[in-house]
């Protein structure tokens, strides 16, 4: 939405006060989440100046729509996921409009609209960026929104997503972080078969020039033999894969409506890791969820156990209205849902450090973020940007590069370790 604004005569301010128009993207995910935008919104509204406009934009939008309107004042304009490419033809209403009705743009459309008007689907982030190329979800997972939120899966075209990420390397970006709520699905929509390891191999041969290409948010079950065999094939394709599991019990996995073939995980994560060296896996779970009993959870920890995943994040439940878990209401105690997430943790804490322990005296290339005197912080191909963990560096290294690093310590999420040589220190 910035983009298109900008190029359509639109600046920039990091100074609300000073903004004719104030946008704030939203999200509906989660209630904490939830509770973050509306904050936002409900602190905008009330010291917005009478010239302002205020727009409430993104998935919360889309998802309560006059809802928000209700319980805040103030807000001029409510545009949801579906058409966020309109948003220059919304503001440019809003801002000729003679009364103080809001503004709403719900259009009741299936999915994400493809027509970006020059957009790029890209996030850059220092010498990284994400890079979409795929809206929407097909998966009927009971705890999750985004299907009512984005619409269903619906892929981006192959040639805008190569053009984008040789964007990305003309401006010497190094790593490229492919992203959308269900990457393995890439292509269905379109006819095509493995669609996400033909896009790698495109990608590869498109940007030779970018070292690193990360994988986010693969569905179990759609690793397939042709996936693997890519990212084992190709050196440019980090050997890390993120594939959310949600849950290690079978009955558990049935009554949220994901994968309950356990058998293929333990199958699947065993080839990746014989035919790609050094794979980092990072998986989520949710505990706490309706009806899970302390079997059940334990079964989780049995799992998480069993497998030894090199990252790993967890959520305590979130009551969704419209989701197909509704029904069955929260029914387990904020204590009890604490109270796991907090083992779950801990177990594995003692995995992560177990696993860090093993890089010690080895060289890892790590991407470098930042440093401030004498200490420089970056991130292997096991680390995706804010989730993961870091490496902790002597001496100050150029930002922006790739280092090569001996790794000398290990915490319980994070590496340490010295330039393997010392020629790229900058002792300025």
């Amino acid at each position: 939405m910035a983009q298109i604004l900008h190029n359509n005569g639109y600046q920039h301010t990091d100074q609300p006060e000073n903004a004719q128009v104030l946008i704030v993207n939203t999200c509906g995910f989660i209630g904490p989440a939830k509770e973050e935008s509306m904050n936002a919104l409900q602190e905008l509204a009330s010291n917005k100046n009478s010239d302002q406009i205020l727009i409430a934009a993104g998935c919360l939008s889309q998802r309560y729509g006059s809802a928000i309107t209700k319980e805040i004042s103030g807000i001029d304009g409510i545009i949801g996921t579906r058409r966020w490419m309109d948003i220059v033809d919304i503001t440019d209403k809003m801002r000729k409009r003679k009364s103080n009705k809001t503004l709403y743009h719900l259009p009741d459309v299936p999915h994400v609209g493809k027509d970006e008007k020059g957009a790029l689907r890209v996030a850059i982030q220092g010498s990284s960026a994400y890079l979409k190329i795929a809206d929407g979800c097909r998966r009927p997972c009971a705890f999750c929104a985004i299907p009512l939120i984005k619409g269903s899966h619906i892929s981006r075209p192959i040639d805008q997503i190569i053009e984008e990420a040789q964007h990305l390397q003309s401006i010497g970006t190094q790593e490229i972080i492919l992203i959308s709520q269900d990457t393995t699905d890439y292509g269905h929509d379109i006819g095509i078969k493995n669609g996400l390891a033909m896009l790698l191999k495109k990608l590869v041969r498109a940007v030779p020039e970018v070292p690193w290409i990360r994988i986010m948010y693969a569905y179990p079950g759609y690793v397939t033999n042709e996936l693997i065999e890519t990212i084992s094939t190709y050196p440019q394709i980090l050997p890390y894969l993120d594939m959310p599991l949600q849950h290690g019990n079978k009955s558990m996995l049935r009554r949220m409506k994901r994968p309950a073939n356990l058998n293929w995980v333990y199958d699947t994560v065993n080839q990746m890791r014989e035919k790609i060296p050094n794979l980092a896996i990072r998986t989520t779970f949710i505990v706490g969820y309706p009806g899970e009993t302390e079997d059940e959870f334990q079964d989780l920890l049995n799992f998480v156990e069993d497998l030894q995943f090199d990252r790993l994040g967890a959520f305590q439940f979130s009551y969704e209205s419209q989701t197909t878990s509704a029904p069955l209401g929260d029914p387990v105690s904020k204590k009890t849902k604490k109270d796991r997430f907090e083992r779950l943790m801990h177990l594995q804490q003692n995995i992560s450090l177990n696993n860090n322990q093993r890089f010690i005296g080895k060289n890892l290339d790590v991407l470098i973020e930042g440093y401030d005197n004498g200490i420089s912080i970056g991130r292997s191909y096991r680390d995706a940007p804010e989730i993961d963990g870091t490496v902790i560096i002597e001496g100050n290294l150029p930002i922006g590069q790739i280092s090569n690093i001996q790794i000398t310590g290990a915490m319980t999420y994070d590496l340490s370790g010295i330039p393997s040589t010392t020629q790229n220190i900058n002792l300025i």
